[in-house]
């Protein structure tokens, strides 16, 4: 049986499975961290082996850099996958490589993600996992009034078997520590500032959307779906645009809700999937950024939209409740206990976001530099640091370990 030393790798270097079921080229928050970290990893001279699903449209793939395992659509999410692998392949996978990992990470909570702990903690491999969601929020599609309490019941074990959780926020951790786990580590996200500038402003595609230079333009970025409470943006634009007659709103995004929405709002420019150079162009050409969702674990959004220099508007938690201080360099709005009173908060603090909004407002400037200070350099390597501290705390716990059947 190899040991889990460094033979052949760089002083202080890690070999790192690394599993998520999120990944380019899907578009969404998890699947762009993951690659962004993937990405840092190797560069740093770790050696990674991606385990992820193959996608529809993709090639096999059984490399010693990347197995594509088998998996499928999540039911009612399209475009959102899971991935399959048993422990037994994952065994046999690592025998055959001649080397054990020697970190096993798990960015996402899905089967391939319990397979993996499994199979790591069966063969004393250090562990860590991702915490992507929110412990305050209502579990989604989970069917029947017992759907919710087995989900959670199943990220609590999930999650339990890592050696340490990587959380976003304070406090995330706290709602965490109050339901139970345990080996939380605060690590926050981050943004790259350079991919997301207000130097990419374009007045091209500002005239493409019919915006004057005094025409205020909103925009949301994300997800159509009841979950992502998009409706109250929309809402909070129609209000908004009774007493501001040039008002106008872009979406930038996809989802089951688009056709319905597209109905509703006749004047709201529908943009899709923007990904890149033009996501980003979407972000700089646009002067207020409403992000009404408050099931989120963290928003990526929020980092996004503060590093291109707009007035955001968003709840008082997750990210925002963290990067953002209210009418400073964004606009908070309180949640408030009942649906009325959230979307009357909400509706206040676009009010007050619209009247920050001129390009050259100091509240935008301040919104940049909030963003410059979360630049994802410093987290990737703390990131990395933890990693590799966790792989050296376990291979000393087990120094001996048995061999791979």
């Amino acid at each position: 049986m190899p040991s889990p030393g460094h033979s052949g790798l760089p002083n202080n270097s890690v070999r790192i499975t690394y599993v998520t079921e999120s990944f380019t080229p899907q578009i969404n928050g998890a699947a762009l961290s993951a690659e962004r970290t993937l990405r840092h990893l190797r560069a740093a001279g770790h050696q990674v082996e991606l385990l992820r699903p193959q996608q529809a449209g993709e090639a096999a793939c059984d490399s010693p850099d990347e197995w594509r395992t088998g998996g499928g659509r999540l039911p009612l999410h399209s475009g959102l996958h899971f991935g399959h692998a048993s422990m037994a392949a994952l065994r046999r996978r690592w025998h055959a490589s001649g080397q054990l990992p020697e970190l096993v990470h798990v960015a996402t909570s899905g089967p391939l993600a319990w397979s993996a702990l499994v199979a790591a903690r069966a063969l004393g491999i250090a562990t860590s996992a991702d915490v992507r969601f929110n412990p305050q929020a209502p579990i989604p599609q989970s069917g029947t009034r017992w759907g919710a309490p087995l989900v959670r019941g199943y990220l609590k074990r999930l999650h339990g078997m890592a050696d340490c959780c990587f959380v976003p926020t304070r406090e995330m951790a706290g709602q965490l520590t109050s339901q139970g786990y345990d080996n939380l580590q605060v690590l926050g996200r981050g943004v790259d500032v350079t991919a997301f500038s207000p130097q990419w402003r374009d007045c091209w595609l500002r005239r493409d959307w019919r915006a004057c230079q005094h025409n205020p333009v909103l925009l949301y970025v994300g997800r159509l779906s009841t979950d992502k409470n998009v409706r109250l943006a929309l809402q909070t634009y129609e209000r908004l645009r009774q007493d501001e007659r040039g008002l106008r709103m872009v979406v930038v995004g996809d989802g089951p809700l688009r056709r319905q929405l597209q109905a509703e709002h006749p004047r709201v420019r529908f943009a899709g999937w923007q990904r890149g150079t033009e996501l980003a162009r979407h972000y700089a050409s646009a002067d207020l950024c409403l992000l009404p969702n408050l099931n989120q674990s963290f928003g990526s959004v929020t980092l996004e939209a503060l590093a291109s220099g707009l007035a955001l508007v968003a709840f008082d938690t997750a990210a925002a409740g963290v990067h953002v201080v209210d009418g400073i360099n964004g606009f908070l709005a309180k949640p408030g206990l009942g649906a009325t009173s959230g979307q009357d908060t909400f509706f206040a603090a676009a009010q007050r976001a619209l009247a920050a909004s001129a390009p050259d407002h100091p509240l935008r400037l301040q919104a940049r530099l909030a963003a410059l200070r979360a630049d994802w350099h410093g987290v990737l390597g703390g990131f990395e640091a933890r990693l590799r501290q966790l792989a050296n705390q376990v291979s000393a716990l087990h120094p001996a370990q048995a061999a791979l059947a």
